[in-house]
């Protein structure tokens, strides 16, 4: 039989870890909703601007547009804007977007890529570098930030497109977790340089993104060589709301869990304990009743 004081002090140090997971299930619960609201926000947003990108692309010469619409002859090197959170404790999130991003590497270095890595948040950055440190060229913390804001997604966005007119890559991936809900958030691996995807142009290359006739002034463009570097700020900061709220999602069902497997744990040590004792006081019966027998 266990040791009744170490017993007691294992279930004092539950007690205290369930203590602690169900604070933070709270405050994740807390914090979810105005995380859920903005990403969902962002949505309508992030889907007008791709719809109008689209219809303006749709009616411009594809050959004569600029490289960064149409993208480069040579797709030789590749970036990886890898998004995920400073802060563990969260379950699976961090590792299911790295695990897409291992993937999508992978899959470019086996093709004879040359592929270059960008990370935001720790977390996506102390997975890569075991495997991948060579390869990672810049990263940023977000834990830096009192809040996510288009400002930071702007700096980075200046930062992307200043090495793609510096030529430091031909193609960009954007790797996020796209919040489904508080208990389910899914991988997402997005081009965002160049605007054209080959592969999705292909399959709607005869549709139709919008029976309305539009005229531009200026011409189509000029209109993109606007429209075109928001884009990617957008795209951006909508990956870093969408992660945000998955974060808190998850972690808030992580230490729900934490905190229900603790009171298992709990009752567990508490009927083993009740148990020693009761070993305890039965053996110390049959000594003094032995001993006045004896006498």
């Amino acid at each position: 039989m266990a040791n009744l004081k170490d017993l007691r002090d294992r279930i004092n140090s539950v007690q205290s870890t369930k203590k602690i997971t169900s604070a933070m299930k709270l405050v994740a619960g807390a914090r979810l909703k105005k995380a859920q609201t903005e990403a969902e926000s962002s949505r309508s947003y992030v889907n007008k601007m791709q719809t109008i990108i689209d219809n303006v692309t749709s009616n411009i010469n594809i050959d004569s547009a600029p490289e960064i619409i149409r993208g480069k002859e040579n797709d030789k090197t590749h970036l990886i804007v890898l998004m995920t959170s400073d802060r563990g404790l969260c379950g699976g999130f961090n590792t299911a977007i790295t695990k897409l991003a291992k993937k999508k590497i992978k899959n470019l270095l086996n093709a004879g890529k040359i592929v270059k890595i960008f990370c935001i948040g720790k977390k996506g950055l102390d997975h890569l570098k075991r495997e991948f440190n060579e390869l990672i060229i810049d990263s940023t913390p977000i834990s830096t930030q009192k809040k996510i804001d288009y400002e930071f997604a702007a700096k980075i966005s200046n930062k992307i497109l200043l090495m793609y007119q510096n030529e430091e890559f031909d193609v960009a991936h954007t790797v996020f977790s796209l919040f489904k809900s508080a208990i389910k958030q899914e991988a997402q691996l997005k081009q965002i340089i160049p605007v054209l995807d080959p592969d999705k142009n292909i399959s709607k290359k005869d549709e139709k993104q919008d029976n309305s006739i539009y005229e531009y002034e200026p011409e189509e463009e000029e209109v993109l060589k606007n429209l075109v570097p928001q884009n990617v700020a957008i795209q951006i900061f909508s990956g870093l709301l969408e992660n945000a709220a998955g974060e808190q999602g998850a972690r808030m069902t992580a230490m729900d869990n934490a905190t229900r497997n603790a009171g298992e744990l709990i009752d567990t040590l508490r009927l083993n304990y009740n148990r020693s004792r009761q070993a305890q006081i039965t053996k110390e019966l049959i000594e003094v009743i032995s001993g006045a027998e004896a006498v």
